[in-house]
C-alpha cells in the first residue's frame, strides 16, 4: 500500500514538474524523507529526477538552450568537487531558511546582477550555488526557480533546458549520495524501475498541459510558486529553529 501511495506520489510531482519545470521535486523530496532514512531518500529522489527531468528533456530537446546547460553544468561540477573535500552539513533548520530566502535576496539585488540565464558567468555561479543547495537538502528550490525565470526565454526553452540541468545536477547528486558519503545511500532495483516509469508517466500526461499555456499565464503561475515554496521553506525552518 505504501508503495503504491508512493508511486501515485511520483506520478503526481512529475506532472506538476512537467507544467512549470519547478515544485514537483520539493513535494516529493519532502515526502520520501518522512518514509526513509536521509541517504536512501536522497538516492532515490536523484533516480526519480533524473528520469522525470530526463524524459522532459528528451521531449522539449529542441527547445533546450546549450550554452546556459554548459554553463550551468560547470558550476555543478565545480560545486560537487568542492563539497567532496569539505562535506560539511549545516543544522536543518538554517539550510530551510538561507533556502527560502534565496529567492528574496535575489530581487534585492541591482538590476545589473538580477538573475539572466543567458549570462554564461551567472550560469556558472548559479550552477555552483544551486548544486550545494541540493546537496545540502536535496533540491535546488526557489533559487534555481528563479535564475531560470530571469532573462527572455520563453516557457518551452525554460522548462527544456532547466530539465538538462536539473537532470544533471541530481546525476552528481545521486554520485554523491550514493558513494562518496560515509554511509551511501541505496535503492531496490525494483522501486527504482517504478519511480522510474511512474515519472515518464506523469511528465508524459502534463505535455499538452504545457501546450496549451501561453508565457504570460505559465511565467504569472511559475512566480506565484517559486514565491509559496520559498515561504514554505521559511516557515519549515523557522519552525525547527524555535524547537
Amino acid at each position: 500500500m505504501a508503495a503504491a501511495l508512493l508511486l501515485l506520489v511520483m506520478v503526481g510531482t512529475s506532472f506538476l514538474s512537467g507544467i512549470f519545470g519547478m515544485a514537483g521535486g520539493l513535494v516529493l523530496v519532502g515526502v520520501l524523507l518522512v518514509l526513509m532514512p536521509l541517504p536512501d531518500a536522497m538516492a532515490l529522489h536523484a533516480v526519480t529526477q533524473i528520469a522525470s527531468n530526463g524524459w522532459r528533456c528528451a521531449l522539449w530537446v529542441r527547445h533546450v538552450r546549450w550554452r546556459i546547460a554548459a554553463a550551468y553544468g560547470i558550476g555543478c561540477l565545480l560545486a560537487l568537487a568542492a563539497w567532496s573535500l569539505v562535506r560539511w552539513v549545516p543544522d536543518k533548520p538554517l539550510a530551510l531558511i538561507g533556502l527560502g530566502a534565496s529567492p528574496f535576496l535575489v530581487r534585492l539585488l541591482p538590476p545589473r546582477l538580477r538573475p539572466n540565464p543567458e549570462v554564461p558567468a551567472q550560469g556558472v555561479a548559479y550552477g555552483a550555488a544551486c548544486m550545494g543547495l541540493m546537496l545540502l537538502t536535496g533540491v535546488a528550490g526557489p533559487l534555481a526557480d528563479s535564475f531560470f525565470l530571469g532573462g527572455r526565454l520563453d516557457r518551452r526553452e525554460i522548462v527544456a533546458t532547466k530539465a538538462m540541468c536539473q537532470a544533471g545536477s541530481h546525476a552528481l547528486k545521486l554520485l554523491y549520495f550514493g558513494a562518496l558519503v560515509a554511509d551511501p545511500g541505496q535503492v531496490e532495483p525494483w522501486l527504482a524501475a517504478a519511480a522510474i516509469l511512474a515519472s515518464m508517466a506523469g511528465t508524459l500526461l502534463a505535455r499538452r498541459v504545457l501546450d496549451g499555456m501561453s508565457d504570460a499565464v505559465f511565467r504569472r503561475w511559475a512566480g506565484r510558486l517559486v514565491v509559496t515554496i520559498a515561504l514554505l521553506y521559511l516557515a519549515q525552518g523557522a519552525i525547527l529553529l524555535l524547537r
